[in-house]
């Protein structure tokens, strides 16, 4: 089984996708004001998934493309499939990484990281900030763009019953 900290992202990005469903490629690259695209955010999450568990975990970048979505790049609007495959992709890839984690290793520091500023456990942490940051920013957009005619968005956290807190 894996570690709680593992399995709660895991939960996160189930509520990424549900959070997210059913947004057509017009919508999902669609802007308001300095709002990026639910495409950017997509990749933006993607990339993030891989600069740590690839690029500071493993020493590789499997997916480079996904650099144009990194931290201060500029905005844009992918289209969705292509970021949605590279997210599909990475975070696949990424989970016999996760896999492996115990509560001793979330101590540690990812190989490459050379800052040493944050272990694997608080990066798990950050990480899953990170999607819930993006969910709310994606789903007040979806709001924004839509008006009343929108689909239904998730109104709360979706059943936790899959992931119930245990110890470790």
């Amino acid at each position: 089984m894996a570690h709680m900290l593992v399995e709660q992202l895991r939960f996160t990005r189930s509520e990424w996708l549900r959070g997210l469903q059913d947004v057509d490629a017009e919508g999902a690259r669609r802007r308001h004001g300095r709002i990026n695209a639910i495409s950017w955010m997509i990749g933006h999450l993607a990339w993030h998934e891989q600069f740590y568990w690839f690029r500071l975990a493993q020493g590789t970048t499997p997916l480079p493309e996904l650099g144009a979505y990194g931290f201060g790049k500029p905005a844009s609007a992918p289209p969705p499939d292509e970021v949605w495959e590279a997210w599909h992709c990475i975070t696949a890839m990424t989970d016999p990484w996760l896999d492996e984690l115990t509560a001793e290793s979330m101590g540690d520091y990812l190989v490459a990281d050379a800052s040493r500023q944050e272990n694997i456990g608080t990066r798990l942490l950050r990480i899953n900030y990170h999607y819930w940051f993006h969910l709310g920013e994606a789903l007040a957009l979806r709001q924004l763009l839509a008006g009343r005619s929108q689909h239904p968005l998730p109104e709360f956290v979706g059943s936790m019953a899959a992931t119930p807190w245990r110890p470790g």
